[in-house]
Formats: C-alpha cells, sequence, structure tokens
C-alpha cells in the first residue's frame, strides 16, 4: 500500500472529473485569467451607468415628460 496521499482538490480549481493529462493544461488556461473578474465588474459597471445616463435623459426629455403628465393627468381625472 502507498502511504502517500493525493491532494483531492486539482489546482486552480479544476474539477475533479477533468482527465489528469488535461489537469495542468486547464489550470494554465485558467491561471492565466486571475484577475479578469475585476475587469468584467469595472467594465459592468460603466456600462450600467451609460444605461442610467441614456434613460435619464430620454425621461427628462419634453415628449416623454408631457406624455407622462397626460398619462397621470387622465387617470386622476377618470371617474369612478
Amino acid at each position: 500500500m502507498s502511504t502517500t496521499q493525493r491532494s483531492s482538490t486539482p489546482p486552480h480549481n479544476v474539477p475533479p472529473c477533468v482527465p489528469k493529462g488535461m489537469r495542468p493544461r486547464l489550470a494554465a488556461l485558467r491561471a492565466a485569467e486571475d484577475g479578469m473578474g475585476t475587469v468584467e465588474y469595472a467594465i459592468g459597471t460603466l456600462a450600467a451607468a451609460a444605461f442610467a445616463a441614456v434613460l435619464y435623459s430620454v425621461v427628462t426629455g419634453d415628449s416623454v415628460v408631457s406624455a407622462l403628465t397626460a398619462l397621470i393627468e387622465r387617470a386622476l381625472s377618470a371617474g369612478f
């Protein structure tokens, strides 16, 4: 019997179902993307801020404000 113990967790969270010969290659690929999460969150935040700015400019435009005002006035003047 062998007394050496192998780690049950492959490097860089490589799933155990990956064949042993592919684990180093997959681990290297996953290690190359370390830190990408931060960049993706930053780009997503910038995109959300840009969308909010466009939405704000559309909603505060004269045509939208007048349409919303007319809709609210019509709703308030409706009889029950």
